[in-house]
């Protein structure tokens, strides 16, 4: 008998994140052997009944990991109230069961973003407390001076709460506007672009090329790839 905590038994079969699972077992809509389920109880996925909203699990899928070039106008989420093009349109739709996306990127922006259906990726990706690094190309508006740069990259107050230390380099400048690479240990709301009104240098274009040691490398924009296991596995083992 294999005993795994609930929410990882159904991020695992791929119908939601183990953070939505979390909630849903919370909001009493999960049922083990017939009764209500308990937040952080074990289970037998193979022995153990487990209904979610009334319904069984599906199978487990086999797990997937796409990364994707994200357009400006796209949204990441499975889907939007307003018509608005998702991340999941730029994959085919025989694909999509099961897949969500692994954390966000602005409206406004664009570059690199995973599509999965392993909930235990999405975690190690997205909980700060593992801190893995975004690459992002950034133009902002004007010539931020160094002593601005090394406030950014010594950490700003955001929220009430100081910024994680950051890697930030000057790539480029023309026509009043400065190219930077920006390296990040978290990912808080518009968090670049936050910054960047904060300091004066307003963000102009905004491009994420990689994720951790996972990049675009020449990827086209509104593209997408399969990545291989051995590129992905090393952050759940």
């Amino acid at each position: 008998m294999t005993l795994n905590r609930l929410q990882k038994i159904i991020s695992d079969s791929g119908l939601l994140s183990r953070r939505k699972a979390d909630l849903l077992i919370k909001q009493g809509r999960v049922t083990l052997n017939g009764r209500l389920a308990i937040l952080g109880e074990k289970a037998d996925p193979i022995s153990d009944h487990i209904l979610v909203d009334g319904k069984d699990l599906p199978k487990k899928l086999n797990h997937k990991v796409f990364l994707l070039n994200k357009p400006y106008g796209v949204i990441s989420s499975c889907q939007d109230n307003h018509g608005r093009k998702t991340i999941l349109s730029l994959i085919p739709s025989y694909l999509r069961h099961g897949m969500h996306p692994v954390g966000r990127l602005d409206f406004d922006s664009r570059g690199a973003i995973l599509l999965t259906n392993n909930g235990d990726l999405t975690l190690r990706l997205t909980h700060p407390k593992y801190s893995h690094t975004k690459t992002y190309l950034v133009w902002v508006s004007g010539q931020p001076s160094q002593s601005i740069l090394d406030k950014w990259r010594k950490g700003i107050l955001l929220d009430g709460k100081m910024t994680i230390p950051a890697k930030i380099e000057i790539l480029n400048k023309a026509n009043r506007k400065t190219l930077l690479k920006v390296i990040l240990k978290e990912g808080r709301y518009r968090q670049i672009r936050r910054i960047a009104n904060l300091i004066g240098h307003p963000v102009q274009d905004l491009q994420r090329t990689s994720i951790s040691n996972i990049n675009l490398n020449g990827l086209k924009e509104g593209k997408w790839r399969e990545l291989k296991k051995e590129e992905w596995i090393s952050f759940i083992n």
